[in-house]
């Protein structure tokens, strides 16, 4: 569609946009088209003179603004159609009984001006396609013969007046070029407005992106710290729970043996501090290991006085170390973890001796 001339919306200059939509070219600028209307103006000026200069009908026409144009760039039907009468065009009314009579469907036309409050476009045939060439479009729209009835019909329900060119349009390139070949249109142009605001979101989220990216620059390097840091404070948090769980488990130790050697027996010594330290704790277990053999060894002495003539038994025999005494190092060479066992289960047993003693009484 780059051969098919396209004027674009300028200021409210959209009747001259519309001519040369319509004749494919620059053939009417914004001075030529208000000489049309100073024109008209004068000739209006003179028809009212007619009735008199002093009339007040005269008056009031000369205080009154032009009719023609403004402004601001609109231009009148009258200006229009006195512009094409310089190519031999004529403008008919679409909706006009006159031209209802005639039935010619609107597909055998060549073109059609469409004019809405202030605002006029193009609707014209170039070769065997329609084409909207509404200049408050982005660029030339292409319509098919089966939709162009209804998109005219819509524009008469939506108030816009429809004239019919009739007359020999001048020739033109695109015409030329699509007599050959057809044309498709993969996606509609917008409205100018549209665009506009699109391109202007489009500019504010790019400005939003950059700035973004300037405050974040490093960014990558941040979140790589802040992921350090968080399994740093993990791991911390991690160590802390454990040394509060084994603090937990010395202090429940310490607490069973403080009450265990109120109220055990004199055979295990009481410690004058409520911390145990490795020493005492060492010698606890060895008067504890004592005290199971010598219950062993009184144990055994009971079986063998029971047992049948002939029949021994044979006493349970503990691991000697290199100087004879049973179990006198084994707590040398057991681990911290199995200290604190040994501790436990020690203060438990007496726990439970000393409830059975309180039963019994």
């Amino acid at each position: 569609m780059e051969s098919i001339f396209h004027e674009k919306q300028e200021g409210s200059l959209c009747a001259q946009h519309c001519l040369n939509n319509l004749l494919q070219g620059e053939y009417f600028s914004p001075v030529e088209l208000s000489s049309i209307a100073h024109q008209l103006d004068e000739e209006e000026r003179m028809r009212m003179a007619e009735g008199g200069v002093t009339s007040e009908d005269y008056r009031t026409f000369l205080q009154q603004p032009s009719g023609n144009m403004d402004d601001s760039g609109f231009f009148s039907i009258q200006v229009i159609s006195n512009a094409l009468k310089v190519w031999g065009l004529e403008l008919i009314l679409f909706n006009s009984p006159e031209y209802q009579r005639l039935r010619i469907d609107p597909i055998n036309e060549r073109s059609f001006i469409c004019n809405y409050k202030e605002h006029w476009f193009t609707v014209r045939k170039l070769g065997k396609q329609w084409f909207n060439l509404n200049s408050l479009l982005t660029g030339p729209e292409l319509i098919s013969d089966t939709y162009l009835a209804l998109f005219l019909a819509q524009l008469q329900q939506e108030g816009y007046s429809i004239f019919v060119v009739k007359g020999d349009l001048p020739d033109c390139e695109a015409d030329q070029l699509l007599q050959m070949i057809r044309v498709q249109q993969m996606h509609r142009p917008k409205l100018i407005g549209e665009e506009l605001a699109q391109l202007k979101e489009q500019r504010v989220q790019k400005t939003d992106l950059e700035r973004v990216l300037e405050a974040n620059d490093g960014s990558g390097m941040v979140d790589e710290d802040e992921e350090d840091l968080q399994r740093a404070l993990a791991l911390s948090r991690q160590e802390i729970d454990m040394e509060d769980e084994e603090a937990d488990l010395r202090r429940a130790i310490q607490l069973s043996m403080q009450g265990s050697s109120r109220n055990a027996s004199q055979d295990i010594p009481q410690t004058s501090g409520t911390h145990l330290t490795s020493e005492e704790l060492r010698k606890r277990r060895e008067a504890y290991f004592e005290k199971q053999q010598q219950q062993q060894q009184q144990q055994q002495q009971q079986e063998q006085q029971q047992a049948p003539p002939g029949q021994l038994s044979h006493p349970c025999e503990r691991p000697t170390t290199s100087s004879g005494a049973p179990g006198s190092d084994l707590g040398d060479a057991m681990s911290e973890e199995d200290m604190l066992r040994a501790a436990v289960t020690m203060s438990l047993e007496t726990v439970r001796s000393d409830l059975k003693t309180e039963g019994k009484q």
